[in-house]
């Protein structure tokens, strides 16, 4: 098989030759540039012969235009950085307008699919990442917005459908682009951050908006489903054909999450940073000290074995910790090897 057929079987269900798997990490001394950022991370995929590319645009690309302030270091190791919200005040979210898909850092971004449709393996497949809106609100508004979903809920959901409307801008853009699907990122999704009623009102309804858009035009999407204390029952069940979340972490285990869903998995690897303020902090057993290759290839071995090896492609529960050690790397490709 081929990396789409490989990928392609796993996704449907059926059985591939082995495997799938992919890593994916911030390349933040590339990602303010769509072409060097491409050519980096179609470098990475090749040199470490995985089956597909899950794109890695700076993740805070949705909130400049609408007036977020960034820091920038262009530097391996030190992502870009949320430094001031772009909604401050109540009469802020009246100015969250539509944006077209060619828009600032979304054209930016869009441009990246672009060059991946030129520079990447014929039948590697690549899926973009999008953020789902309350996701984006989060980045904007900070620590204001659950405040104000209670006390401006109409000027929240209004400044939520500009932002989905621009998001499926983006999506129908990136299809025409030759996307094979998306990487659909909520990090709003736990019960701890948002209570029932309000992630029925203020996420669901714009997610699902999202999804619909591409859900029967492209064949690999991906819902990640953030940090801990998911819903991953409700949300298992969005149009989405792929599952991520923090298996080997927060849990569901891969083990518990078959039990009820038959969905195809992508994880296994525990690799899932956690948010604090607008930073990451990594929590990585590819970059932990001690970590050799074959402590690797049993993690992922143990994670196939928890599902049979049907249904699953491998990659981070996140996003992986760019100072992971080339020989680790190259240990999770080993580790699906028949």
């Amino acid at each position: 098989m081929n990396r789409e057929e490989r990928v392609r079987a796993a996704v449907e269900g059926r059985q591939p030759d082995r495997v799938p798997v992919s890593v994916w990490m911030h390349i933040s001394d590339k990602d303010q540039d769509p072409r060097s950022l491409a050519e980096a991370m179609v470098e990475f995929n090749e040199k470490y012969d995985y089956d597909f590319i899950k794109m890695m645009p700076f993740g805070a690309y949705s909130v400049p235009d609408w007036g977020a302030k960034l820091d920038v270091y262009c530097d391996r190791y030190k992502e870009v950085v949320i430094a001031a919200s772009g909604i401050s005040s109540r009469e802020d979210y009246k100015c969250i307008e539509p944006l077209p898909a060619i828009y600032g850092t979304w054209g930016k971004v869009l441009q990246l699919s672009r060059w991946l449709e030129r520079l990447a393996k014929p039948g590697t497949p690549y899926i973009q990442t999008i953020f789902s809106p309350a996701t984006t609100l989060k980045k904007l508004a900070g620590n204001r917005m659950l405040q104000d979903m209670l006390e401006c809920p109409e000027l929240v959901h209004q400044a939520l459908a500009a932002i989905t409307e621009t998001t499926i801008n983006f999506v129908k853009a990136n299809i025409e682009a030759g996307v094979s699907g998306f990487f659909f990122a909520s990090q709003c999704t736990g019960r701890d951050f948002m209570g029932d009623t309000m992630f029925a009102e203020f996420c669901k309804p714009y997610d699902l908006q999202v999804i619909n858009s591409y859900k029967d035009r492209t064949w690999f999407n991906v819902l990640h489903i953030h940090g801990g204390n998911i819903r991953f029952e409700e949300m298992s069940k969005y149009p989405c054909n792929v599952l991520n979340w923090h298996d080997r972490q927060n849990g569901p285990s891969l083990k518990e999450a078959r039990e009820n869903c038959p969905k195809t998995f992508l994880g296994g690897l525990y690799e899932g940073p956690s948010i604090v303020g607008s930073s990451l902090e990594y929590d990585s057993i590819m970059s932990r000290p001690g970590t050799t290759p074959d402590m690797i290839k049993d993690h992922i071995r143990e994670a196939i074995g928890m599902v049979d090896g049907r249904g699953l492609l491998i990659g981070p529960g996140c996003v992986a910790d760019p100072r992971s050690p080339e020989e680790n790397l190259r240990a999770v490709r080993e580790a699906v090897e028949r």
